[in-house]
């Protein structure tokens, strides 16, 4: 439709280029998440001609309000790339595709509502719901064990309190709680280490069995958190750090990205 990218009238100039390059990305970063507030894109490119050549020197993305599989919400995402190669044809029918996987610093922030709402999704659910292990079989008689209402509370220095509930048959609702600190392993799973059980929060007959449910139930929640299991449409994300900040948590690492969501 607009003919060769050289030496024709109706080829676009590099202002629209950059237009068109912005809504095709804006189009394909909505996609990676079922729901989101706002997604802004910049492009970065000097002189701005290299891009209807298909060369970009970075491109950023900040997103907010952001809701993965439907369940998940993530208050705030941002990744910018290094330059990045594309195939222009593609962005003239309204995609984005690369003509080789980039790699992003990547920033994701999660609130201490969000990562409660995400214990009621039922992914999460049914890791915590039905449960037989053995250490768990031998408090309750060889019965599997629910764990539900669990409540987490962002604490300093990358520590959280969880709160939880113990569905234990012969002995009804046993109430859990413990302090742990967040461990970033192989930089793709979250590793809950160094629980410390608090008495304070469970009555005195039950300490001691409540004492052995939560030894079980931050080894099932430190199976759980694997980047792995939550990859987004051609984006694989790791982690080189995390910290909690109020009622914020804070993760930082990079992304890579091997195509762009929806191409």
């Amino acid at each position: 439709m607009f003919g060769s990218l050289t030496g024709s009238p109706n080829l676009p100039n590099s202002d629209m280029g950059e237009r068109l390059l912005n809504a095709a990305a804006s189009k394909s970063i909505r996609h990676m998440f079922s729901q989101s507030e706002s997604v802004d894109v910049v492009i970065r490119c000097s002189p701005s001609s290299k891009i209807l050549q298909g060369s970009i020197d970075s491109f950023k993305m900040n997103g907010r309000g952001l809701v993965i599989r439907k369940e998940f919400q993530v208050e705030e995402m941002s990744f910018e790339t290094d330059a990045v190669s594309i195939n222009f044809g593609a962005v003239l029918k309204g995609q984005i595709r690369l003509k080789q996987p980039t790699q992003a610093i990547a920033q994701v922030i999660l609130s201490e509502s969000g990562i409660n709402q995400a214990f009621s999704a039922e992914l999460v659910k049914q890791r915590l719901e039905n449960i037989s292990t053995p250490q768990l079989s031998a408090l309750s008689g060889d019965e599997p064990v629910s764990f539900t209402d669990v409540e987490l509370q962002l604490l300093p220095d990358n520590q959280v309190q969880i709160f939880a509930k113990a569905e234990l048959p012969h002995h009804g609702t046993v109430p859990v709680s413990v302090i742990t600190t967040l461990v970033v392993e192989r930089r793709r799973r979250i590793s809950f280490q160094d629980p410390q059980f608090q008495p304070d929060a469970v009555p005195a007959e039950l300490q001691e069995i409540s004492q052995s449910l939560t030894q079980a139930f931050v080894q099932i929640l430190d199976n759980m958190i694997d980047l792995d299991r939550f990859d987004l449409d051609g984006v694989m994300m790791r982690i080189n750090r995390l910290e909690t900040q109020g009622n914020k948590l804070l993760f930082s690492g990079y992304a890579q990205i091997e195509r762009f969501p929806g191409t």
